[in-house]
């Protein structure tokens, strides 16, 4: 009985057959087989055959074979096929290692002369038992035994003398051995597509399994003396390679790995032939060795010769690419001009419309802009005491972005004021304060000094030089702004906690005096009353209305939970769309409206529900004219040369931030189609920041994490498992300018909801904003992740390429280097001293050859030469085209 299978992907073919089995019948040939010949995968794979010149693949597969005896003879037989990659041994290092291993405690039979499969196996199990550098004392060979084959419970007719031979596939071989027959619990067999359907290498077998009372790993080949005939597909078998391994081990150090890397020796069939004529073992390890290079050798050759004329690593900079002035910014309106209006119809017309994903996304930009400009305008309102203000931050937050969604080369990136915005603001109040300089004056010239400094950048082209910028060092500054997210909302909740918790020794008197005040002749010990929370609370009148408003503990308690409970809602619906509840598009609307649900939530809780406890607000103080041109001709010359100095470290940060926000929303993983414009990004953005800066508006340029996450909202993602860890992947972003035009229109709106309904947004909730950016920010964060590492075992690492390609000794040693790096930059960025955190720029660019081929390879060539644990032969490849850490 059999039945065609379909669905057969390039990466998994997955099928489950019913099969009834009649021992009395000969089993036909595998339909599994069949389909799988006559896939497009397999069609493909013979492609990538005949250009490496190697089989394309090998195939794992674990068969569970159960039975029951309700009918004699009758069986259920569930089959599971899943392809391997042959093993990378140019850039997986994991392979060398296997190989290393093996040589060390090397367990080779040559010319074995038994001949069943069970025979064959049981010599090496007994190999393995009286070589005393493998010994296993807690192991028993014979559970080993009935571990490998899945024969438990199988149902005979007759005599059970009848042979069967069942193949399932690529690698599930059944095995007659006299009165019953063994079915292989899990193999590793290579195959070759071609025209005519699959063919096997049927000279060679990998057995892997795993035992739990192993404590190490132990890998056998047997060579045996003649070939042996073990069923179909498995006709003239000469090699079988037995890899047993505990199960709790690392994802590159599991029995498939270590099969995988024999397996991959092994498909070449000249390799084999050289085995068959070693005498010894000493030159059947040489003949290993020799492979081994062989494979790295070749796996080199294609990344060389793919692309002649194109390199794989960035083209080294030249004068000359910085004197053509204006070419960036030439070729950047080219290369986007011609798609313009497609960013305003893609999504609405046509047939793969996106309406709703794109209202969802607009809800989420425009609380992702405006709650920021609350927040870091209340700050600029403190520190410039009233000259830019929550108004004023609107106004600039509107104007700015809908230049940028109109003009802009890369519409996908997001324009905010921040945090680093507001410490450059707070230095020069200061300066102005010690100086006696007006500071609209000196606020202008700084802001005109640095949109004429990104002007002179994009002329001459300078954005190339963030080639120079490594993924390392991006990833070191975008965990630097979570952080400094963190670090804002900590601040803020403590400072709501010396105010409110802490204040009861300078509130005592002035509260005693006033209950006593109110209750003279009742004679009741105040001093007690005021040592709980109820007597930190005092009846104030209400603008609307009379009723108590209590302040105190209860409001620094309540603010904790507010900020706490904001982080919480918005993260558990952020994530919600991997949960099995509710409909799938459901969950992506809760995921994409996960910020605003969590802000009007607890914004509701706080203002409403505990109306009645006094909370922080921001401060609204109604401008009288929101554009007023900043007397610049006030300033004397000096001045406007200090100005300069200002205006050149500010336009280091917009030029880093600028690029890098940019960099990372283009990353290949997003898969954004449209091209990219950095030069003419930041000639706008300069533009737009000399008008900010005449009308005394807070500046604003390219935000993270904003701007990933706009372009994670219009993605279509979808899930993979691999290892059981899973994977999200970007198919496809639905690049429009659509999103941000509206969010920021409605942003300029926001303007009538001044003071209410937006001064009821507790500030404690801006505080638990911050969180979520913050914490939403670092997913996907390679340095974040590889830290995370560090606290994990090694059976829950990743399957990640970084993984397996560099050892862990080495990984952690680089991720060290970047964490000194960040250690250093915050340092600096956080410093107390306001004129240290000005420079921080400076050391953002100074991190440029530490990474790129200058400091970095010096200080690993040193150590690992030193140290007495160098895992030599590896060396930690620091090309330019090294994709681990690029």
């Amino acid at each position: 009985m059999s039945e065609e299978l379909g669905g057969v992907t390039s990466d998994t073919v997955l099928g489950t057959l019913i099969l009834s089995l009649a021992l009395c019948k000969s089993p036909g040939q595998s339909v599994l087989s069949t389909s799988l010949s006559n896939s497009p995968a397999m069609a493909r794979e013979e492609c990538e055959v005949i250009i490496l010149h190697l089989p394309s693949c090998c195939d794992v597969c674990t068969e569970h074979y159960s039975a029951e005896s309700e009918s004699a003879g009758c069986v259920l037989l569930h089959t599971s096929r899943k392809y391997l990659k042959l093993k990378n041994f140019e850039e997986e290092v994991r392979a060398h290692r296997d190989l290393d291993g093996f040589l060390a405690r090397a367990s080779i039979i040559l010319d074995e002369t038994a001949t069943s499969l069970d025979d064959v196996l049981r010599e090496m199990l007994k190999h393995f038992a009286e070589d005393p550098e493998n010994m296993e004392p807690s192991c028993n060979f014979e559970k080993i035994m009935s571990t490998l084959f899945t024969d438990s419970g199988t149902p005979r007719e007759g005599n059970g003398t009848h042979d069967v031979s069942e193949s399932t596939g690529m690698n599930i071989q059944t095995c007659t051995s006299h009165l019953k027959f063994h079915l292989l619990s899990d193999t590793i067999q290579g195959v070759t597509a071609t025209v005519t359907g699959v063919q096997y290498q049927q000279s060679w077998l990998c057995i892997i399994c795993t035992i739990k009372s192993l404590q190490r790993r132990h890998v056998c080949i047997s060579r045996l003396e003649r070939p042996q005939n073990w069923g179909e597909n498995s006709c003239e078998v000469r090699f079988v390679i037995l890899v047993l391994a505990p199960p709790k081990m690392k994802s590159t150090k599991t029995a498939t790995e270590v099969g995988r890397t024999f397996a991959t020796m092994f498909s070449d069939i000249t390799f084999r032939q050289k085995l068959l004529e070693t005498k010894t073992e000493e030159e059947f390890k040489e003949a290993l060795v020799h492979q081994r290079h062989l494979l790295t050798v070749v796996n080199q050759r294609p990344s060389a010769m793919s692309d002649g004329h194109k390199s794989h690593g960035p083209k080294p900079l030249k004068l000359h690419e910085f004197l053509n002035v204006g070419k960036g910014i030439s070729d950047d309106i080219a290369r986007r001009f011609p798609v313009y209006a497609l960013d305003f119809t893609d999504g609405v017309i046509g047939n793969n419309k996106a309406i709703g994903k794109y209202i969802t996304t607009m809800i989420f930009l425009y609380f992702a802009c405006l709650l920021p400009s609350i927040a870091f305008g209340s700050l600029n309102d403190e520190n410039t005491r009233g000259a830019i203000d929550v108004q004023k931050t609107i106004v600039g937050q509107c104007i700015g972005g809908l230049l940028y969604a109109l003009f802009s080369g890369q519409p996908l990136v997001v324009l905010l004021t921040t945090a680093p915005l507001a410490l450059y603001i707070n230095v020069i109040r200061g300066i102005c304060d010690d100086y006696n300089l007006d500071f609209s004056a000196f606020y202008a010239w700084t802001g005109l000094w640095n949109s004429f400094f990104l002007v002179m950048y994009s002329l001459f082209n300078f954005s190339l030089l963030m080639k120079l910028f490594k993924r390392s060092t991006e990833e070191i500054i975008a965990l630097f702004i979570s952080i400094t997210f963190v670090l804002d909302a900590f601040k803020g909740i403590i400072k709501v906690f010396k105010k409110y918790y802490y204040h009861g020794r300078t509130g005592d008197s002035y509260l005693e005096k006033a209950r006593t005040d109110a209750i003279p002749s009742l004679g009741i010990n105040t001093t007690f009353l005021m040592n709980s929370s109820v007597s930190r609370s005092m009846s104030l009148e209400n603008q609307t209305g009379t009723h108590d408003v209590h302040y105190g503990r209860e409001t620094a308690v309540l603010s904790l939970m507010l900020m706490l409970g904001t982080l919480w809602l918005g993260h558990t619906l952020y994530q919600f769309k991997k949960s099995p509840y509710l409909h799938a598009r459901v969950r992506e609307i809760l995921s994409d409206c996960a910020l605003p649900i969590s802000v009007l939530t607890f914004s509701a809780v706080g203002s409403y529900i505990f109306k009645e406890i006094e909370m922080s607000k921001f401060n609204y103080n109604p401008s009288e004219s929101l554009f007023v041109l900043a007397p610049v001709q006030s300033l004397s010359i000096g001045s406007v040369m200090s100005a300069m100095g200002l205006g050149f470290l500010l336009s280091m940060l917009f030029f880093i931030e600028q690029n890098i926000v940019a960099s990372l929303t283009n990353a290949p993983e997003n898969r954004l189609v449209k091209g990219t414009a950095y030069h003419w990004d930041l000639l706008l953005v300069a533009l737009i920041n000399t008008g900010l800066s005449i009308f005394g508006l807070p500046w604003i340029h390219a935000a993270f994490p904003h701007s990933p996450m706009h372009v994670r909202a219009l993605a279509y993602v979808e899930e993979r498992v691999e290892n059981g860890h899973i994977y999200e992947t970007i198919v496809s972003v639905k690049e429009t300018r659509l999103t941000s035009l509206v969010a920021n229109f409605l942003v300029g709106l926001s303007l009538l909801l001044l003071p209410f309904p937006l001064q009821w947004i507790p500030k404690p909730v801006l505080y638990g904003l911050f969180l979520y950016i913050a914490l939403t920010s670092i997913d996907g964060n390679q340095l974040f992740e590889r830290v995370a590492l560090l606290l994990k075992e090694q059976t829950a690492y990743p399957p990640t390429h970084y993984i397996r390609r560099v050892p862990q000794r080495k990984i952690h040693y680089f991720t060290g280097l970047q964490v000194l790096q960040l250690l250093i930059l915050c340092g600096f960025g956080m410093s107390p001293l306001p004129y240290m955190k000005m420079i921080f720029p400076l050391i953002m660019i100074g991190m440029i050859p530490i990474r790129y081929n200058a400091w970095l390879p010096f200080f690993f060539s040193f150590f690992f030469f030193f140290s007495p644990l160098s895992p030599m032969p590896f060396v930690l490849r620091l090309k330019p085209q090294d994709n681990w850490v690029v």
